[in-house]
């Protein structure tokens, strides 16, 4: 198989074992957003006004059959973040009724929902979810019983930022619709890092990011939302697409409305296809699972060198991210600096509940190599780290 690594951008004097920050675009991907943004600039009136509407399709008949969905119930975004304030600032919540989540969230995400509740008088509600994680039946029967006849909405994390859990969204998406409550799955980390079928799903809607793990440029991301649900939905943006004096009609209840919100850049999501194509050229379901495999080997070297437990109840709980916890360091901001200045390691170092976390983000370019420079780096400056070197 081809190596990866020098496929990408990426520096090559940096151990790059932070993919899910904000993913990394390989060459011919990155290449083909240049030739669009070329495109564009050659003529910007003939490709804005006459030929960017059915490219835009194209490219969500793409994504539609990559998420098995209607491309006429997704659209594209920036990011997981901006769909998200559109599905919160567009539900009818009244004083009194609860949005239920958990205390995984990432926290553009919590600060989209407090804002909103606060201003309609609603209550957000944080449910706990233990690490180490129990099964998911565990984890799916705990956050159920956070619901009460006040919940309207229930809002998850595909796959969350903080612990990389991978919670079980399906289970929870099907007593929701059971019990007439709404779904907002927040999918981030999800396109391209694990297998995603939205009809299957059955979210109500579904925010997921494109230029983490699916690799496209920066700044593609889509909203899918159930058809019947659709006009609920209010750009944060009035343009051309909402109106009487809409210009463009492809779904002008729900497309159109967010498409068409004044002049951008759609590179990124034109180029949204040629990263699909790039993983399966690449064989990608080969490339996840080898990058899952490496991970599970690095847990459990990193567990060995701190003598900290694993944190997942079982290896399908996490995909090509996970946590490690670390001992109490203090200035974990300046620990991470020195991974970085120091070794060139480029990784997350977190603070969630109190407790102190490595993150680890394995893509197609990561080899056995980073995980020992990884794992030199931390048996020299964890606490105590010389006398640990025989254990790495």
């Amino acid at each position: 198989m081809t190596p990866l690594r020098p496929l990408f951008l990426l520096d090559p004097d940096v151990v790059f074992l932070n993919h899910g920050s904000y993913g990394a675009t390989p060459r011919p991907v990155f290449d083909a957003c240049q030739e669009w943004r070329l495109r564009l600039e050659r003529e910007p009136v003939q490709f804005i006004n006459h030929e960017l509407p059915g490219l835009l399709r194209r490219a969500r008949e793409a994504a539609g059959e990559y998420l098995n969905a209607d491309p006429d119930d997704l659209v594209y975004i920036p990011n997981a973040t901006f769909g998200m304030n559109v599905i919160a600032r567009a539900l009818p919540l009244a004083p009194g009724d609860e949005v239920l989540t958990t205390d995984h969230e990432y926290g553009a995400i919590d600060n989209a929902w407090l804002h909103v509740c606060r201003k309609r008088g609603a209550r957000y509600v944080r449910r706990p979810v233990p690490v180490p994680a129990g099964s998911d039946a565990e984890i799916a029967d705990g956050i159920w019983r956070g619901v009460t006849p006040r919940t309207r909405v229930l809002m998850l994390s595909h796959i969350t930022s903080s612990t990389a859990l991978r919670l079980p969204v399906e289970d929870l998406c099907a007593r929701a619709r059971t019990a007439g409550i709404l779904t907002a799955i927040d999918g981030a980390h999800a396109p391209g890092q694990i297998p995603l079928d939205l009809r299957a799903l059955d979210a109500d809607f579904y925010t997921g990011n494109c230029h983490k793990w699916l690799c496209s440029p920066k700044g593609a991301a889509f909203l899918y939302t159930r058809r019947e649900l659709q006009p609920m939905i209010e750009p944060p943006v009035i343009g051309w697409g909402y109106g009487e004096h809409r210009k463009l009609a492809q779904n002008p209840d729900y497309v159109d409305a967010l498409q068409w919100l004044g002049t951008n850049d759609p590179a990124a999501y034109l180029t949204v296809p040629a990263a699909i194509a790039f993983q399966r050229e690449h064989d990608w379901p080969r490339v996840r699972a080898e990058c899952h495999a490496l991970l599970g080997e690095s847990l459990h070297r990193v567990s060995a060198l701190t003598g900290l437990p694993p944190l997942y109840h079982a290896d399908h709980q996490y995909a090509q991210m996970a946590i490690n916890a670390l001992p109490r360091i203090g200035d974990l901001a300046a620990f991470n600096r020195r991974l970085f200045e120091r070794y060139r390691i480029e990784i997350p170092c977190l603070e969630w509940n109190g407790r102190q976390f490595l993150r680890i983000a394995l893509q197609g370019y990561n080899t056995r190599a980073d995980i020992d420079a990884l794992l030199a780096a931390l048996a020299a400056e964890l606490p105590g780290g010389l006398t640990k070197r025989g254990q790495i």
